[in-house]
């Protein structure tokens, strides 16, 4: 290393021979990966310029859609890999210090923070379940179009009547995520909830009314699969979408700072 390069790190795992190995794979710059071991732990990382990857030149090119999702790709595929292998704690993206040693202090200080992660993710994988709400494809027109223009009474009568429709459907839309949540997570080891995405960014026209991830026993992730499918087949007003297994970012919060 010179200088002029900086270290990003993946992910860590346990200790010892790294499982299913690492030769063949390539980060983010299309380096190749190497280890970095302290405190029972091994830190998968890439050597990295810091001239792209340093703390400036992140802040830069992060608000470069295009530069980021290739380089989010490259991360993801990299942590997928080495997931593969066995239990990982995968880092988030663009956690990069300037040294070895600044690695190996990172372990050193987050080992008992990566000691309980990498205990509870063994053998388990991480699913996401999205539940969009199903509206009838032919809603009542607002009721202006009926009647016309409305009197100012009237017309304060029809907002207040709109509103309080409005938050009847976002209560009765939030019990339902409350319900489907709880049933799935009857086969999970555990579950975690994130603010529901708005259209257009989940890319459906419908309401998205519940985001969540679960961390799945490898061995029962066949009864989950089938969970979810059986629960969408049944709810006529909501479709549920599964995504996984994943890398378990969301069961994994390291406070690994870069630095």
């Amino acid at each position: 290393m010179t200088p002029d390069d900086g270290v990003w790190v993946y992910a860590v795992t346990g200790d010892g021979p790294f499982p299913g190995g690492i030769s063949g794979i390539r980060g983010v710059a299309g380096e190749e990966l190497r280890t970095v071991t302290d405190s029972g732990f091994t830190a998968v990382v890439g050597t990295v310029r810091l001239d792209t990857f340093g703390e400036e030149a992140l802040r830069r090119n992060l608000e470069d859609l295009d530069w980021l999702a290739d380089t989010a790709r490259r991360h993801d595929a990299v942590v997928a890999a080495i997931c593969a292998g066995g239990a990982t704690v995968p880092l988030r993206l663009a956690t990069v210090y300037f040294d070895d040693d600044r690695v190996r202090t990172m372990l050193r200080d987050n080992a008992e923070q990566l000691g309980e992660a990498l205990q509870q993710i063994t053998d388990r994988s991480e699913w996401g379940v999205r539940a969009y709400l199903e509206r009838p494809r032919s809603e009542p027109r607002d009721a202006r179009e009926k009647t016309g223009r409305p009197s100012g009474t009237a017309y304060l009568m029809q907002r207040r009547a709109q509103v309080a429709a409005r938050e009847q459907a976002e209560s009765a839309a939030g019990r339902r995520a409350d319900e489907i949540f709880a049933e799935l997570a009857r086969w999970a080891v555990a579950g975690v909830r994130q603010p529901p995405s708005p259209p257009d960014l989940a890319g459906r026209r419908s309401q998205e009314i519940l985001n969540t991830s679960f961390l799945v026993d490898n061995g029962r992730h066949r009864e989950f699969v089938t969970a979810v499918e059986e629960l969408d087949a049944r709810l006529s007003d909501v479709a549920l979408v599964l995504t996984g297994p994943w890398p378990p970012y969301s069961f994994t919060s390291v406070e690994a700072s870069a630095r």
